[in-house]
């Protein structure tokens, strides 16, 4: 994940950013050798919570911090009331819903591209309907 997002000064540029980045995040881990990966980890978190640990700190938090900071530069635009780090996390609530979980089981197929594309979309707008202009 890119770690150095544009900071936006307008909300349609802020729906466009959070888009590409949930779209590229989804795509990543989404790939099948990523999920192996999460199902090692998990499998193994018992008896070697380095794996997971691991995981989580390469891994997830980093593409976590990059949306953090994307969600406090838009606070310091003017674009979003909240606290960057639950920004952040609801955005990826709604990005991810259960897809991770189904995904991790086998009970889907990673999606396609359209499919990445929409998801990351529906995502960006219903955030920012969660989150409107501070007023």
């Amino acid at each position: 994940m890119p770690v150095d997002l544009p900071v936006p000064r307008d909300r349609e540029t802020l729906a466009h950013v959070l888009s590409s980045f949930g779209a590229q995040l989804v795509r990543e881990v989404s790939d099948p050798a990523v999920v192996a990966v999460f199902r090692l980890a998990i499998a193994e978190a018992v008896h070697a919570p380095e794996v997971a640990r691991a995981l989580d700190s390469i891994g997830r938090e980093t593409s976590r911090a990059a949306l953090r900071k994307l969600m406090a530069g838009a606070q310091e635009a003017g674009l979003l009331n909240g606290r960057p780090a639950e920004l952040a996390e609801h955005f990826i609530g709604l990005l991810w819903r259960d897809l991770l979980v189904s995904l991790l089981l086998g009970v889907t197929e990673r999606p396609g591209p359209r499919e990445i594309a929409a998801r990351a979309r529906g995502a960006a707008v219903a955030f920012l309907q969660l989150y409107p202009l501070p007023g």
